[in-house]
């Protein structure tokens, strides 16, 4: 029936698996004749049951939770969103039924609302998925902090959850009344991370234009001031093959932090919020669109198809912020070591698939037909496939399928998160209560924001 350690694709029977499994032939993954979702065709429902095979080949069933590699137990906080949002696409996209889906997320849920938090405040960086502990990158027991980032888009992923299967959003309310925020967001919004030197806590502002709003509006969903992280920071502007493109200008030898700019955060926020935060805000909308035009401007002036974003290898630099303006330069690939690495440009699947759904057109045509090859049947959609030589990353990770799922969603029903759809919940009864303060800085316990906001901007070119 079903591996006690690992949900494993193809087990007909299994409670977790079997609703999801593909059928098999001697050509691949079997085709469907027609779609079962309104606003997919049989093509595109087929790539989300393929991209669904890597969450069937990865996810332990004790625990609930979903390697970030394939077949490597780690997960983050951002996995964890990603998890969220691939078992809801799964679910919608008619991929699984319901009682696959109401056990995966109620033992995800479950995982979340009595794991071990980093300081006793929010989730840790990392966790083994086989034991559910704390753990560092190189997966040995550690409280190595958290990212505000991670919560950032792990609460707005509770928050969805919530408003579209109304049943778990008491459970998903309870996961977020453990956490303490006190550390993690200022009263007007700025994030911040910590992290372990030396024996010591260290505290640091964290986010940049792009991953920083996305996850600001996280937080906004749930009733934080997040005006400091929602508003575009200190930007200028670069010019990227005659378009004009903002990026952050905050010094990276002063903040120790890159600021590429990066396609993912865009797309994101695009598919998942319509580029309007639940505080109001719409700062990436315009950003978005440059971003989207500087790559179709580079393949129509050069052929050269193009979608960036930011991706994991398995072996160094592990992580490849493959950007479309980076430290200076225009289509700069650089390594979180700080090294430039033009060999592993790639065109990103989730890149390409994000850009096809919200820009639909000839360029989206060119992207689709670039991508829609790179994947195994068995195992689910690779990274992508390199610009020099076009040979496929063939890298698997929850972040390229989970994107999949939800971009097909997107394709089939709309922006995910419901806008002014919001009634009072089991969060917002316990945060009213004036009688019951529990110092771990809630909205309500907060001290009012008095802060403007940033602003800047010169130009600069680059080639």
């Amino acid at each position: 029936m079903l591996n006690r350690r690992v949900v494993l694709a193809g087990s007909a029977g299994a409670l977790l698996a079997g609703c999801g499994a593909v059928a098999r032939g001697t050509g691949g993954a079997a085709g469907v004749a027609k779609s079962p979702v309104a606003g997919l065709d049989a093509q595109e429902f087929q790539w989300a049951r393929t991209a669904w095979r890597y969450l069937e080949n990865n996810t332990d069933y004790d625990t609930g939770l979903v390697n970030g590699m394939d077949r490597v137990p780690t997960l983050t906080a951002w996995n964890a969103a990603d998890a969220i949002a691939a078992t809801i696409a799964g679910h919608e996209l008619q991929v699984i039924e319901a009682h696959e889906f109401d056990l995966r997320l109620s033992r995800l849920l479950g995982f979340l609302a009595t794991m071990e938090l980093s300081q006793g405040q929010l989730p840790n960086k990392a966790y083994n998925t086989l034991t559910g502990r704390m753990v560092g990158f190189d997966n040995r027991p550690a409280d190595i902090g958290w990212s505000a980032v991670d919560v950032g888009r792990l609460l707005l992923w509770l928050r969805i959850a919530g408003q579209r299967h109304p049943r778990l959003r008491e459970y998903a309310d309870k996961v977020v009344l453990r956490w303490t925020f006190c550390n993690a967001i200022d009263e007007c919004g700025a994030l911040y991370g910590t992290a372990r030197s030396n024996g010591q806590v260290v505290r640091y502002q964290e986010g940049r234009l792009g991953y920083e709003q996305l996850a600001a509006a996280g937080y906004a969903a749930w009733g934080f001031e997040v005006r400091q992280s929602s508003a575009l920071p200190a930007v200028e502007t670069a010019n990227v093959d005659g378009v004009p493109v903002r990026f952050d200008a905050r010094d990276p030898r002063t903040t120790g932090a890159q600021a590429p700019v990066l396609t993912m955060p865009y797309v994101l926020s695009g598919i998942e919020l319509g580029w309007v935060a639940p505080d109001g805000s719409s700062a990436l909308r315009e950003p978005a669109q440059q971003v989207y035009r500087a790559q179709e401007q580079r393949w129509r002036r050069e052929r050269q198809v193009t979608a960036r974003t930011d991706y994991q290898l398995r072996e160094a630099p592990w992580v490849v912020l493959d950007s479309v303006y980076a430290s200076g330069y225009a289509w700069n690939t650089v390594g979180t070591d700080g090294q430039e690495h033009e060999r592993l440009a790639q065109v990103s699947t989730r890149a390409a698939f994000g850009l096809w759904a919200l820009w639909p057109g000839e360029y989206a045509d060119a992207l689709v037909e670039n991508v829609r090859f790179l994947f195994d049947p068995d195992r689910g959609w690779f990274e992508g496939r390199f610009e020099q030589g076009g040979g496929p990353n063939t890298t698997l990770t929850l972040g390229t399928n989970a994107a999949i799922l939800e971009t097909l969603l997107f394709k089939a029903k709309g922006a995910l998160y419901a806008h002014g759809q919001e009634r009072p919940g089991l969060f917002q009864v316990q945060t009213a209560d004036a009688f019951n303060r529990v110092g771990r800085c809630w909205p309500g316990e907060r001290a009012a924001c008095e802060r403007s906001r940033p602003a800047g901007g010169s130009v600069h070119g680059a080639q």
